[in-house]
């Protein structure tokens, strides 16, 4: 009888255990922390970052989330919700860089105002618009 308890016990312990890794969802592990621009764009084909232009993006863990886009700095808020992330409204200093600026303004347009799905691969962030047609990847610093 004692055997029997015990191993019901131990099932239960189980149970619950694998019951709980479920209820999480699945979800990816959290964004927060610094990441560097590796490529943005269109999705089946994306454009690889500017060597040597610093591109990078930081998610706080107070929700707020900011950078550099080569040439200017950005900042806003951000929510996470299972495997989706809804950008506040950037702001964002306006000094023009001709070399840089269509990478600027590819990837604060997918950012700002937008919810997108993320996903963390190992040391790789990539961020899928809605519709699944842009895609910002990014790497942990």
């Amino acid at each position: 009888m004692k055997k029997t308890s015990l191993f019901l016990r131990t099932l239960f312990a189980i149970s619950v255990l694998i019951l709980s890794a479920c209820a999480s969802g699945g979800a990816s592990a959290s964004p927060t922390g610094e990441w560097t621009l590796v490529s943005y764009g269109d999705a089946s084909n994306p454009t690889p970052a500017i060597s040597n232009v610093e591109t990078s993006i930081n998610f706080n863990e107070n929700g707020t989330f900011g950078g550099s886009v080569g040439c200017n700095s950005f900042g806003a808020d951000y929510k996470v919700s299972g495997d989706q992330i809804t950008f506040g409204s950037i702001m964002s200093t306006m000094m023009f860089c001709e070399t840089i600026s269509d990478q600027e303004s590819a990837v604060l347009g997918i950012l700002s105002g937008q919810t997108v799905r993320y996903q963390i691969d190992g040391n790789q962030l990539t961020l899928t618009s809605a519709d699944g047609g842009l895609v910002v990847v990014l790497a942990s610093k």
